[in-house]
């Protein structure tokens, strides 16, 4: 199977697109995207929060 197109999620009615977001919530649930789910979540904290870095410190970091 193929990449995800999000252009095809935009042709479907509005119906279909809660069907398809229905089905996306149950897998992203999964214990096996769990993680994923929470380092993003963690992510969005820490955004709305101003815990982020800016281009020069991610440099900085790296120490290139």
């Amino acid at each position: 199977m193929g990449p995800l197109r999000f252009d095809i999620l935009e042709k479907l009615d509005k119906e279909d697109q809660q069907a398809v977001a229905y089905f996306l919530r149950l897998l992203l649930n999964k214990a096996k995207y769990r993680t994923l789910k929470e380092e993003i979540e963690q992510r969005r904290r820490e955004i709305e929060k101003g815990d982020t870095l800016s281009h020069n410190e991610i440099w900085d970091q790296l120490d290139v």
